[in-house]
């Protein structure tokens, strides 16, 4: 009989969001088993605290700020995520093919939402398929075969006659387009920053919301009762006042509201979650964003008052069942993160994670 190789991991392995911790599992394979590997002669073992590998439900491998980047550079930010604990993505919109990726066990996997659709002139340029409303159907079903199971829409932008954050599509056009996405098995985001869009797209069933700094006590109801997510990017969001400072002097109005959608964005965080919002990690790595936030992501939903527990969740088991995923499971693939502490106890403690194992292979 051949040697198998195995690992053990011990300590504290957080299983679910129940408290269901077990003091050790092993791999092999490249797969969780509860079971200790009766034919095992090569074993490796890692202590410490245990979680499943972490989810970033907003990053952009093969993005950067003007648009689509080399393949060297959509590997750095695809290991600088596997780095620091993401072993999960969810590319929310990208004009590069990255589906080379998916050949390489040393990357995490990706779920790809197809690249942004925009409408004419009403986003950052080299980014997006840039439609008007006649044409969004066909550009979504088009992105919808391009992707994994996700479409992404910019719903709102800053409108330049107007000065301000307006919403980009008609409803009809929005109704028809997410309808069609559906009927392809496909799921519908959108990015939005401001007020405007937010109703529209729930009541036209869309099914995500990324940023979604412009709920307010009119739209948390309705999210809530559609469940529809969001995902905030904290991190991304902290960027805003540099923002408004740069662009002041042209767009004073849109200044303004970018500050007060910062000012109260852990206010409407809090809000949506209170509501029963279901809230995902990402951290719109990317563009203007480096690569391996999520850490921060956590600490940011903790500092916005979601409980630890329940923000832990966002990163790890809520996310990977959002999407489909397995976690600690038995005969699931082997993706998990190991800390020195307690991250219930320490949130900064997924900022420094000890090992990265992915597919079963202690990767970082």
């Amino acid at each position: 009989m051949g040697r198998v190789f195995a690992l053990h991991i011990t300590g504290r392995v957080l299983i679910g969001p129940d408290d269901e911790i077990r003091d050790e599992v092993w791999v092999v394979g490249g797969r969780i088993t509860f079971e200790r590997p009766t034919a095992a002669r090569d074993m490796t073992t890692l202590t410490g605290w245990v979680l499943p590998g972490l989810v970033d439900a907003h990053s952009h491998v093969g993005l950067g700020v003007r648009g689509a980047v080399d393949r060297a550079t959509a590997e750095e930010q695809a290991i600088a995520d596997r780095d620091a604990g993401a072993l999960l993505l969810r590319d929310a919109g990208s004009p590069a093919d990255t589906r080379w990726t998916d050949a390489r066990d040393d990357l995490p996997p990706v779920i790809r939402a197809g690249r942004h659709i925009a409408r004419t002139r009403r986003y950052l340029r080299d980014f997006a398929d840039e439609v008007e409303p006649e044409a969004l159907t066909a550009t979504v079903v088009r992105q919808a075969r391009r992707g994994d199971g996700w479409v992404k829409l910019v719903g709102d932008w800053i409108d330049r006659e107007r000065g301000d954050l307006t919403a980009c599509w008609p409803v009809d056009a929005v109704r028809d387009a997410i309808a069609a996405a559906h009927r392809e098995g496909a799921r519908v985001t959108a990015h939005c920053f401001a007020e405007d869009a937010l109703r529209d797209l729930a009541e036209a069933g869309i099914d995500c919301v990324e940023h979604a700094t412009g709920l307010t006590d009119d739209t948390i109801p309705l999210f809530a009762e559609r469940g529809v997510a969001i995902v905030p990017t904290l991190v991304n969001i902290g960027t805003f006042p540099a923002l408004a400072d740069q662009g002041a002097p042209k767009f004073p109005r849109w200044a303004d509201h970018m500050r007060r959608l910062h000012a109260r964005r852990y206010d409407t965080v809090r809000a949506a979650y209170d509501a029963g919002v279901p809230i995902y990690t990402g951290t719109d790595g990317g563009s203007s964003l480096p690569h391996g936030l999520i850490g921060r992501e956590v600490a940011e939903l903790v500092a916005a008052g979601i409980p630890v527990g329940d923000a832990l969740a966002s990163a790890t088991w809520s996310a990977r069942r959002w999407l489909g995923r397995q976690g600690l499971t038995e005969g699931a693939p082997a993706d998990l993160v190991v800390y020195p502490a307690d991250p219930r106890e320490d949130v900064g403690v997924l900022g420094h994670p000890s090992r990265v194992v992915l597919r079963g292979r202690v990767v970082a």
